[in-house]
């Protein structure tokens, strides 16, 4: 078959040339993502042999019913949960009003050299950054300068310096959404709101905020997932702390099934919190 053949036969035939586009990206999606998800959740349902320390491929609930069970999985659960919880509460606070002077208020230039300043803390490692917060919150650190001039001091390693180090690592994840969502807000439907006498938190409650709610979920998603996941940070500002994915990383050089059934308890949280959000109908509308 010659190459005209071949060109031929695909400009006749769209559903042939649309598969051979999406063969290969869908090929490593379904073997990154698919089967490393499938095997994870296979694996959470294996157990080790208490004696050879082997890995047991035999149908088994106890993983599930250890995780469910004790105390300590409860109160991790929960931690992790209001971490997740305040990281993307404070993220949102802040991108609201950062994303509506940036989308509305501030000039162009302005508003170019906004988005590359909350762009640049992406390009910087992860490591690095929250390395930089455990500067800042050990003791002698800047924060612990600046609390000790009005009588405070560091809040230290722990539960507050999880949320502060997340809250600012994954604010950029936040913004740019609700950014977006504002700048698809026309200034028409601002200037008529203004014309009828209303004042602007009424305009903003009324007019602006349901249509930021997309732009908002999008963010709220990103923070609430990353955080759910992470382990990273915990380790090196958490303290005595102890998350979800640090039980994972612990177990998973040990226990794979016991580190697999707890890596479930996220992905679980994580599909309640999309249906709740589906159910407002704003992943319709992003």
């Amino acid at each position: 078959m010659t190459l005209s053949s071949i060109s031929s036969t695909l400009s006749r035939r769209p559903g042939i040339r649309l598969g051979l586009l999406l063969a290969a990206p869908l090929t490593w999606l379904v073997l990154v993502y698919v089967v490393a998800l499938a095997a994870l959740l296979v694996t959470a349902f294996w157990t080790i042999d208490s004696f050879t320390n082997e890995l047991q491929r035999t149908f088994t609930l106890d993983n599930v019913r250890e995780i469910t069970g004790e105390a300590l999985y409860r109160t991790v659960t929960l931690r992790t949960l209001g971490v997740a919880l305040l990281v993307t509460l404070i993220d949102c606070a802040i991108a609201l009003p950062v994303g509506f002077y940036m989308a509305k208020i501030a000039s162009r230039r302005s508003r170019h050299l906004l988005v590359i300043a909350f762009l640049m803390p992406l390009w910087a490692s992860y490591l690095v950054k929250a390395l930089a917060w455990r500067s800042l919150l050990s003791n002698g650190g800047l924060l612990d300068w600046a609390g000790g001039l009005v009588g405070l001091g560091s809040p230290g390693f722990g539960f507050t310096a999880i949320v502060l180090t997340q809250a600012y690592i994954w604010l950029p994840y936040v913004i740019l959404p609700v950014y977006a969502a504002y700048e698809r807000v026309p200034d028409s439907l601002l200037d008529a709101a203004g014309d009828l006498g209303a004042r602007p938190a009424l305009t903003f409650r009324t007019v602006v905020l349901p249509l930021v709610v997309p732009g908002l979920v999008a963010g709220s998603i990103f923070s609430f997932s990353l955080t759910m996941g992470d382990y990273i940070t915990v380790n090196i500002v958490g303290g005595a702390n102890q998350m979800l994915g640090n039980l994972v990383y612990i177990n998973s050089g040990s226990n794979l099934p016991l580190a697999a059934a707890i890596a479930l308890i996220p992905i679980v949280v994580i599909m309640i919190y999309l249906a709740l959000v589906r159910r407002t109908g704003a992943l319709e509308n992003l």
